[in-house]
């Protein structure tokens, strides 16, 4: 049994081919020690379901969280494709830790779409050291989701205080701050910077999902908690680009399952030791069919990192229009309609992929030792949050219509998205 656990942490034949691209070569060089290590207790974390908050230290000691910083405070100014290409390999590690990073990249992309002020920059030293942000945009008893009840508001006494309930906090269990999504007095929407130690900040451990079960994704409740002028900033002002950038990074979580899904299926095979009475060969290894159904998870997982592959420029020449201040709405067509498309393959091929690689293995490879089924469940829970029945439906409608959803390249039309 500990050889397959073993087995299935290990680097393997099935990883893929590395880039020809020596800059990111050389990024990714410094973190794969780092990815490995997370990846050495992940079955145990799996079965345990007990955090590894270790490694997100481990990853910032790295540089990781300055990726995206400006070379002037410390970071690398990587394109934004090199730091979802990283979290693809960090989610084939562990997809958990992958996933908690997403809304902190997410409010460093917010922090570079404005001026760098003084306030700006000390935010993002804090988010430099590894000061993971959690989310606080989701709410379940709303009629829509994009409707908003928490509030930030301004009182008497000239403090901003933050009031709801926040779900599918992705991160809160690691966070040292939350970005909380509220209205003003005006009804205009901000995003509140809050300290998760401050006094009125209740974490919620009530994420119930069968899959993601180490991302923090519970509830988060804020009872007046008090928030300094510099940590509440107007959602008008973020990144235009955000709802490509979210799926996105779902989208490099998946194909980093997908890789360890057809990873780990290859040790299982390796390690079995007798074959099935309707099989060919005694030895599995050698039967065609088997091989056929590991040649068939390749296939899929190729066809998921090709999509992904192929979604990347169009969002690096819309980051780079923003950029240099030749960003409009238009602009972002391409990109919106490239991870649309994406999102169908790489969503249909890992879900694929995590269910065929079982016809490989005789029933020892679901056991829980294995924890081979976490591939699906956690596959199956990120696919869930922004339903690809949709986007199939709007890819669809642009192409045969032209029609392009409303709000695309606009920052207010893609709240509801994020969770």
């Amino acid at each position: 049994m500990s050889s397959i656990a073993e087995d299935a942490v290990s680097p393997a034949a099935s990883a893929p081919i590395r880039s020809a691209d020596s800059q990111y070569e050389a990024i990714a060089g410094r973190f794969r020690p780092v990815f490995a290590r997370i990846a050495a207790g992940t079955l145990e974390r799996e079965r345990s379901e007990v955090a590894e908050k270790d490694a997100i230290g481990w990853l910032a000691a790295a540089g990781f969280a300055r990726l995206r910083h400006p070379v002037s405070l410390g970071g690398e100014r990587v394109p934004l494709s090199t730091v979802f290409r990283l979290l693809a390999e960090l989610a084939e590690a562990d997809p958990n830790i992958a996933h908690v990073w997403r809304n902190h990249f997410s409010f460093v992309e917010d922090r570079l779409s404005v001026p760098l002020d003084a306030a700006a920059k000390e935010i993002l030293d804090h988010l430099g050291r590894g000061e993971i942000v959690g989310g606080g945009w989701s709410e379940t008893d709303n009629t829509s989701a994009a409707d908003v009840s928490t509030t930030v508001l301004r009182g008497s006494d000239g403090l901003w205080r933050v009031s709801g309930v926040k779900h599918y906090s992705t991160g809160s269990t690691y966070a040292t701050w939350f970005t909380v999504l509220g209205l003003d007095e005006a009804g205009d929407k901000r995003i509140a910077l809050v300290d998760a130690a401050s006094d009125g900040v209740e974490i919620l451990d009530n994420w119930d999902g069968f899959g993601q079960r180490l991302t923090g994704s519970g509830g988060v409740r804020y009872t007046d908690v008090v928030v300094p002028e510099e940590r509440v900033l107007r959602y008008a002002d973020r990144y235009p680009y955000q709802g490509e950038y979210y799926q996105t990074t779902m989208h490099a979580v998946l194909v980093g399952i997908g890789r360890a899904a057809l990873r780990d299926g290859i040790a299982a095979l390796h390690a079995r030791t007798r074959s099935h009475r309707n099989g060919t060969t005694d030895d599995p290894r050698h039967d065609p069919q088997v091989l056929e159904a590991i040649g068939g998870v390749a296939g899929k997982v190729f066809a998921a990192e090709s999509a992904f592959a192929a979604s990347l420029a169009p969002i690096d020449a819309l980051v780079e229009a923003h950029e240099n201040g030749g960003y409009v709405p238009d602009a972002a067509v391409p990109a919106y309609i490239a991870v649309a498309t994406a999102q169908a393959v790489i969503i249909d091929s890992v879900l694929d992929a995590a269910t065929t690689v079982f016809d490989a293995l005789g029933a020892s490879g679901t056991g829980r030792s294995f924890a081979l089924d976490r591939h699906w469940r956690n596959a199956r829970t990120l696919a869930s949050h922004n339903p690809r029945i949709f986007k199939k439906r709007i890819v669809g409608d642009f192409l045969v219509n032209g029609r392009v959803p409303d709000g695309v390249g606009s920052p207010v039309a893609v709240a509801h998205t994020i969770v």
